[in-house]
Formats: C-alpha cells, sequence, structure tokens
C-alpha cells in the first residue's frame, strides 16, 4: 500500500487493514516454514513494510488528536 492510500483511511478502518496485513503475513511465514513453494517472494517484505506504514499513520493521528 502507498502511504497516501493508508493516510485517506479513517482509524477503524486502519485497525481493520492492520489486523489483515498482521494475518496475511502469519499465513506467508507459516507456509514458508512448511517448506510450499513461494509464488512471490517478495511478499513477506512487502507484507512486514505495509504493516509498518499503518502502524506509523496510525500513531501519527493518536498524536495529533492529543
Amino acid at each position: 500500500m502507498k502511504i497516501k492510500e493508508i493516510r485517506a483511511i479513517d482509524k477503524k478502518e486502519l485497525s481493520k487493514k492492520l489486523s489483515e496485513l498482521r494475518l496475511e503475513l502469519v499465513k506467508e511465514i507459516a507456509n514458508v516454514k512448511r517448506g510450499r513453494p513461494i509464488k512471490n517472494p517478495g511478499k513477506i517484505r512487502v507484507l512486514k513494510k505495509s504493516i509498518a506504514r499503518v502502524l506509523t499513520v496510525k500513531n501519527q493521528k493518536a498524536v495529533v488528536k492529543k
């Protein structure tokens, strides 16, 4: 996800998106540990970066509200 897309989302949607991304990351890591072939080996890195972006925007919105 791009940072502009993430900033356009409200707090509730950010929380929902964060949980979806984390679930998807857990599934991908589990597939790797099981030895299944990976369709996109860079997907784990992209998921981690997306989670970091969502957390950053979420924290920025929390600071602005105070």
